[in-house]
């Protein structure tokens, strides 16, 4: 395999966040916004699929499908985000301006993965 080293931090750091999904579930099902239905399901989900988009980044011929994925993936937790934002409860008491600086990083993390659909 002859990718770039940061596209493989970049599915460590995936694969490291889906894993902990099932190691500390309870602080993923604490952001998730009430209005989604059955959020013990979404993380599950969105755990496996972190550590699959992780595995397929480092795999030649399915990095560019799955750095779209994550794309797609970083859209869809934004809700999250923004509800830790906005929810005391859901902070896990860190300062507003830490919850406040996560919403833009989304951006920078979707630029990065946007590298690597090229």
């Amino acid at each position: 395999m002859n990718l770039p080293w940061h596209l493989y931090l970049m599915a460590i750091l995936y694969i490291l966040a889906g894993l902990n999904h099932f190691r500390k579930p309870g602080m993923y099902i604490k952001i998730i916004p009430p209005f989604f239905k059955n959020p013990k399901l979404i993380n599950t989900i969105s755990g496996a699929v972190e550590i699959i988009l992780g595995i397929l980044l480092i795999i030649s011929s399915t990095s560019h499908l799955a750095a779209w994925g994550i794309i797609a993936l970083l859209v869809a937790i934004f809700p999250a985000n923004l509800y830790m934002f906005q929810n005391k409860k859901a902070s896990f008491g860190l300062p507003k301006w830490i919850l406040f600086v996560r919403l833009p990083l989304q951006i920078v993390l979707i630029f990065w993965a946007y590298l690597y659909t090229l």
